[in-house]
């Protein structure tokens, strides 16, 4: 069974950045797809990007392209999400969850927005707080 633990988080200015990790065990790295998803107070969970580890495909949110990038270290086992020009939007709990790649990529082919949707992904972690202070 996978298991995912998050790390990285904490508290950044405006304008700062951060990297989260995702370091994934139990199971073959190469058969998922791990997305990043935020949930804010009161505000639902978000999904922000996916990158499917096989063939490094990747996902972002209108929200943070341009800012976030998403890799995965086949070697550690690891996936990481690059946080730039943060925002006090940003600010959330962060969490990391895996999809088998197979069913993700079976998902776009009938909604290009399926990266994003929570309910595909089967595990999750226990989550990371990221904070943005103004």
């Amino acid at each position: 069974e996978v298991q995912l633990v998050e790390s990285g988080g904490g508290l950044v200015q405006t304008g700062g950045s951060l990297r989260l990790s995702c370091s994934v065990s139990g199971s073959t790295f190469d058969d998922y797809a791990i997305g990043w998803f935020r949930q804010a107070p009161g505000k639902e969970r978000e999904g922000i990007s996916c990158i499917s580890v096989s063939d490094s495909s990747k996902h972002y949110s209108d929200s943070v392209r341009g800012r976030f990038t998403i890799t995965s270290d086949n070697a550690k086992n690891t996936v990481y999400l690059h946080m730039n020009t943060l925002k006090p939007d940003d600010t959330a709990v962060y969490y990391c969850a895996a999809v088998w790649s197979t069913l993700l990529d079976r998902a776009i082919r009938l909604r290009p927005s399926a990266p994003f949707r929570a309910d595909l992904y089967s595990t999750w972690g226990q989550g990371t707080q990221v904070t943005v202070s103004s």
